[in-house]
């Protein structure tokens, strides 16, 4: 085993690495940066036909709601500073340099089919682009490929335009159209702000939106995750070791202005679809063009469905960063319950950190016991 990540290729049948990291993201790069200072063989595999993983599905004008310098993931740091707000180009460019820097051993486009189990005790990875044998299998493939989009009423007979903001990437196709935006997060907010300006747009939330202060952005997010990791690691209830962050949507200029405009007014959801339009709660039908669900993901998990690791809640049970049900698989970059904040660019160091040193361990303890049976 090589400590470059280099795999091992033994004649036809599967490559064999000590670690395959599934997904080149932020959670992935952390991962393989990590890795690469080990003397584990690796190899991550990423579906997408070049760096930037999930980052290269996003509206155009995208931007961070962080700056540059607390959007980074360890090793380098992102340029821009501490008060620029990166575009999604510049994080597309940003997992170039990283990837290029650390010469990650990345192989793409490579869709991972399914994990499972092998008579050897290890894990076998199949994708297209053949399989692969590992001890170990990082999961990091996020959850961009698995958009959420509500079960309305009628939504099947409806007969204009319906995407996710996966799919959005600008405002110009929706230029004097009716427009519905669903959904309160960042994301509705962003792309409502940029599709008033075009459209005769409406956002539809289900509870009057939330924002920070104009002087707080996404930094507070990390810092509240920071005091619910150290209260966990010190036996303290993670949960009081914070207060509500009474906001949901940070104030990026864009979102600013369209507020400043009057063109960030919600309304509450409507009844149902029709076949042109929809039908409000007051009974008034209007006519609409196209809606954009901007309703969020859930995690992209169905390359793990043969190991039976998956619960009914579409998540899966972990010890910290490991699969309790499956101990071979790690998960890193899922959201809270694969770490405080691993979702985001600055806080999924910390829980890629925390899985390959958990994988370090239990190479050791491996070592040490097949020592002990000589």
């Amino acid at each position: 085993m090589s400590a470059t990540g280099e795999p091992r290729v033994g004649g036809p049948g599967p490559r064999e690495v000590d670690v395959v990291v599934i997904g080149a993201g932020q959670a992935g790069l952390s991962v393989g940066r990590l890795l690469s200072r080990t003397e584990l063989s690796f190899v991550i595999l990423d579906a997408e036909d070049g760096p930037g993983a999930g980052w290269r599905h996003t509206w155009d004008s995208l931007r961070l709601f962080s700056p540059a310098f607390w959007s980074s993931i360890p090793g380098i740091i992102m340029p821009g500073g501490r008060d620029y707000y990166p575009t999604r180009d510049e994080v597309i460019a940003y997992f170039k340099t990283y990837e290029e820097r650390y010469k990650l051993p990345i192989e793409r486009p490579v869709w991972v089919h399914a994990v499972r189990r092998h008579a050897d005790d290890r894990l076998l990875v199949e994708s297209d682009r053949g399989n692969w044998l590992a001890e170990h299998v990082v999961s990091a493939t996020g959850s961009l490929r698995n958009p959420v989009i509500p079960d309305y009423p009628g939504r099947c007979q409806f007969e204009g335009v319906q995407i996710h903001s996966s799919e959005y990437r600008s405002p110009e196709p929706f230029r004097g159209q009716r427009v519905l935006v669903v959904g309160g997060g960042n994301s509705g907010a962003q792309i409502m702000a940029e599709l008033s300006l075009v459209a005769d747009a409406t956002w539809v939330t289900r509870r009057e939106p939330r924002y920070f202060p104009d002087d707080v952005d996404g930094r507070i997010i990390f810092e509240h995750a920071t005091k619910r990791y150290q209260a966990r690691a010190e036996g303290r209830d993670p949960e009081s070791a914070v207060e509500d962050l009474l906001g949901d949507i940070v104030m990026l200029p864009p979102v600013k202005a369209a507020r400043d405009r009057g063109d960030l007014v919600a309304v509450r959801p409507f009844a149902c679809f029709t076949r042109d339009g929809v039908v409000w709660p007051d009974g008034r039908e209007e006519r609409i063009d196209a809606v954009i669900w901007c309703t969020g993901f859930r995690p992209a998990l169905d390359h793990l469905c043969p190991l039976g690791v998956i619960e009914p809640d579409g998540r899966i049970l972990t010890d910290g960063t490991r699969s309790i049900r499956e101990p071979r698989l790690w998960l890193v970059g899922y959201g809270e319950w694969t770490g405080y904040a691993s979702a985001t660019l600055i806080g999924v160091g910390r829980t890629a950190k925390e899985t390959v040193d958990g994988i370090v361990e239990e190479r050791e303890r491996g070592a040490a016991r097949g020592s002990a049976g000589r």
